[in-house]
């Protein structure tokens, strides 16, 4: 090793699922919803200004903001707004997470929480969750610098009502408690009527899921002002200008349509129903699910396995070598169309 490589941050990625690109291929293994982003996204693209491409975006993201505001009942300085949830949730751990007790966040999670933490140099705890996959409150009851739920949960899809919820949030009054609401959209109790009761509570949420636009970025978090004041402090201290132009427009269109953001919810919800159905049928434990995937594991047909079969038809699905799961699957919920092809191809491969 070279002496000036001594001086590089170290640190282990994270993995995202596989993006593969080939024609007639199923892709239900990174959690994109299956649907086109509301009609008002296509109208807002036809009619953007190009001329404003060469003008700085306003780094206070103002339009998004006061559209999310309206829509979830919300004043301006209880909003931040970034780069995906990815960039959000970054940045709130860059901010909160600086004391000397180690955060906590279950063993079975999104796995850029470690990531960051490592990146970021926190120490952390991994709590593990119980046999069902399920978290055992009294173990966020302990001292710790900061605490970080996934809810709903993935790669597990459960979720915890708002009262258990409350429950953390009353035993952890001294810390910055992160809810990371990905996939709540999908059949997850949000904590949002907490943010009155609690300045401590941090709401993370992302376009990328329930409003069709993974491929715009745009995440966002709800706290009280103390702490989006915090978290732009951090922002406007590395690069103000993270919201692009475009995105700004785009998602303000989204956000409005709060009709058909509701009809692709239904929709997806839907299928989900009755594909978990089918999966049972064909002898698989399914997970209860508040997401827009299902996690599941047969019971003799090993996941792996499962998985190179469906792999081999182009149908992508996602397996995860890690202790306790690496034999369950997750799968993204597609069209119908979609899960039709899905449930043919699996009742075949096992």
């Amino acid at each position: 090793m070279k002496q000036w490589e001594e001086n590089f941050r170290k640190v282990v990625p994270y993995v995202p699922g596989e993006q593969p690109n080939q024609p007639g291929m199923i892709k239900l293994n990174t959690n994109e919803n299956p649907y086109p982003p509301s009609p008002n996204v296509k109208k807002a693209m036809d009619e953007f200004d190009m001329d404003k491409l060469r003008l700085y975006p306003d780094i206070s993201s103002t339009i998004l903001v006061e559209a999310l505001g309206e829509t979830y009942g919300l004043n301006k300085d209880q909003i931040f707004v970034g780069v995906g949830s990815d960039d959000v949730l970054a940045t709130a751990f860059l901010t909160f997470f600086n004391g000397t007790e180690p955060i906590l966040f279950p063993d079975i999670s999104y796995s850029f929480y470690e990531v960051w933490a490592q990146l970021y140099h926190i120490p952390y705890v991994t709590p593990s969750l119980m046999e069902d996959f399920t978290i055992k409150r009294e173990d966020y009851y302990r001292k710790n610098g900061g605490i970080v739920i996934a809810n709903p949960n993935a790669p597990t899809s459960l979720s915890l009502g708002i009262d258990a919820i409350k429950d953390i949030l009353e035993h952890n009054k001294e810390s910055v408690v992160i809810i990371d609401e990905a996939y709540v959209d999908f059949g997850g109790e949000s904590s949002l009527p907490l943010l009155k009761d609690y300045e401590n509570l941090l709401i993370v949420q992302t376009f990328s899921k329930s409003y069709s636009m993974a491929g715009i970025r745009i995440g966002y978090a709800f706290g009280a002002p103390s702490l989006i004041k915090a978290m732009n402090d951090v922002k406007y201290s590395y690069n103000s200008y993270t919201m692009n132009q475009p995105s700004l427009y785009y998602g303000t269109e989204a956000v409005k349509d709060t009709k058909y953001h509701k009809e692709t919810l239904e929709k997806i919800m839907k299928t989900r129903t009755w594909v978990a159905e089918s999966l049972k049928n064909l002898g698989f434990k399914v997970i209860p699910s508040s997401a827009n995937f299902l996690f599941v594991s047969h019971e003799e047909v090993p996941a792996e396995k499962i998985y190179e079969e469906l792999r081999a038809k182009k149908i992508y699905i996602r397996h995860f070598k890690k202790p306790r799961i690496d034999n369950y699957l997750r799968i993204t919920i597609g069209t119908d169309r979609e899960m039709e092809v899905f449930l043919a191809a699996i009742t075949e491969a096992i």
